[in-house]
């Protein structure tokens, strides 16, 4: 979500001296996209964001993923991941491919380090929990319903409130924005857009740290997490302007589009990346023809795989998920609503349901330590002549 900000002190011109009361130098730092024709934001350091004392690995980043089986509709009852932690070293990775990768965190715990991903974006959905996440560009606060973006190569650390932070996680290898067809051709959000400039919180408050000291970044490239030491704070910025920084968007400020007729997924569209979409389903009325069937019609995705993360309510076409489902439905098969949920839904006026889909134009692959979450029954749910399986964990 691109659109121009600034917070504290900046030079009236860039590239330009800008002097520390003592007379020496800030150290300005340019951090842009797609070399220098994407978006980007310039930065004001105490110190030059280079001054490392020592680099080295942390640990490899490595994905097992299961081998090639019977292609098949996937559930994994990721409510019965219990694993807790910080907001990065909790995550358990369930699904991923070439572009994303996809896991959920039940965050406890404060990091006691920093972090960054230089692979690309993130964007983390918080399920439950409050908290704050402080970045170089400053704090923002996250509550239940937000998409937190966290820009490729943004250092941050996440500390949430006491409790716990239930996070869904979307690691990608490229850049998160709004979807281009509810932009202008100068980036504003169109009228017809589902939600506009001002449902995004950005950062809240620049806090500029000059203490020193040891202080650890993780960085995320290259298939290794390194570990990057500074004997400066990181968060020394003094001021920043540009169009690249963290933001905040609540799933509860998305205006559904609805129709006379039921009305295809792209509707539902809140983000998109390289060969990979984010969509939210959020309470809304039915459709309104006389002879309109809410429920969704049997659709094959013939080029993209289908992702859906439920949050809460009753999923109007599905039997048998639960808050903190995922479910996966491959391209090459066609998949639709359970058997009854065509007839149920006729008549109804509303849904409560609420959920995040992902839909990705390469084929996912089910994480090795995921397999424990699944319920195996699921590819056969459709039988209308099989009793219901109630899943287990």
């Amino acid at each position: 979500m691109a659109y121009y900000r600034q917070m504290g002190e900046i030079p009236k011109k860039r590239h330009t001296m800008f002097r520390k009361e003592d007379g020496t130098l800030y150290r300005e730092q340019v951090m842009g996209t797609k070399g220098f024709s994407g978006i980007q934001s310039i930065l004001y350091h105490h110190h030059p964001p280079t001054a490392v004392s020592k680099a080295e690995v942390h640990a490899k980043f490595n994905i097992e993923f299961e081998e090639q089986g019977a292609l098949r509709h996937r559930h994994l009852l990721t409510g019965g991941c219990k694993e807790t932690g910080d907001a990065v070293d909790g995550r358990r990775y369930m699904l991923g491919n070439e572009d994303v990768l996809i896991a959920v965190a039940n965050a406890n715990q404060s990091m006691d380090y920093y972090y960054r991903n230089g692979d690309g974006d993130e964007l983390l959905f918080v399920h439950e929990g409050t908290g704050i996440v402080e970045t170089m560009f400053g704090t923002l606060h996250y509550r239940p319903g937000d998409y937190i973006n966290i820009p490729i190569g943004t250092i941050y650390r996440i500390i949430p409130d006491a409790g716990e932070s239930k996070l869904l996680v979307v690691e990608t290898n490229s850049w998160i924005t709004t979807p281009k067809r509810y932009r202008n051709p100068h980036g504003q959000l169109l009228e017809h857009s589902p939600f506009c400039e001002r449902d995004f919180r950005g950062p809240e408050k620049l806090e500029t740290h000059v203490e020193c000291g040891e202080f650890e970044v993780r960085t995320k490239s290259r298939g290794f997490i390194h570990a990057h030491t500074f004997n400066h704070h990181p968060f020394d910025v003094v001021g920043w302007d540009g169009y690249l920084y963290p933001w905040i968007f609540n799933i509860g400020d998305f205006e559904p589009i609805t129709g006379r007729i039921h009305m295809p997924p792209p509707i539902h569209q809140t983000f998109e990346g390289n060969n990979f979409v984010i969509c939210s389903f959020v309470p809304r009325l039915y459709d309104y023809h006389p002879e309109g069937i809410p429920a969704p019609y049997f659709h094959s995705n013939v080029d993209s795989d289908e992702v859906l993360y439920y949050v809460k309510g009753n999923f109007m076409s599905r039997k048998g998920v639960t808050e903190g489902s995922i479910t996966l439905h491959p391209s090459g098969i066609p998949h639709g609503p359970h058997p009854g949920k065509v007839e149920d839904s006729i008549g109804k006026k509303e849904t409560l349901e609420l959920a995040v889909m992902i839909d990705t134009f390469r084929p996912l692959r089910v994480v090795k330590q995921a397999l424990q979450y699944e319920d195996p029954q699921y590819m056969y749910s459709w039988c209308a002549v099989s009793p219901e399986t109630t899943p287990t964990v």
